[in-house]
């Protein structure tokens, strides 16, 4: 399943705490003509840089895609922290 949640808590510095909900849809849909320009690049900078063939990268960029629901991960540095949910 494609992730369609993204959800980041923080702490701030003061103690306080922030939970942002992100829908995935409307933001890849806003970022789409970058991606038009992006994924091209990306793939020619891998083939001709470091002999990776666009077929494989493809691939493992679905796999990451299909692997992140359920995903979680934390930062802390001093009285800051930082929280990522992917549903």
């Amino acid at each position: 399943m494609i992730p369609q949640l993204v959800t980041v808590g923080y702490r701030r510095t003061n103690g306080s705490r922030r939970r942002l909900h992100i829908p995935l849809l409307p933001v890849a849909l806003l970022l789409s003509p970058l991606l038009l320009l992006a994924v091209p690049a990306g793939l020619i900078a891998c083939r001709r840089r470091f002999r990776l063939s666009p077929v494989s990268v493809l691939r493992a960029a679905w796999q990451l895609l299909w692997a992140l629901p359920g995903t979680r991960f934390e930062i802390e540095h001093g009285p800051m922290a930082f929280r990522i949910s992917v549903r």
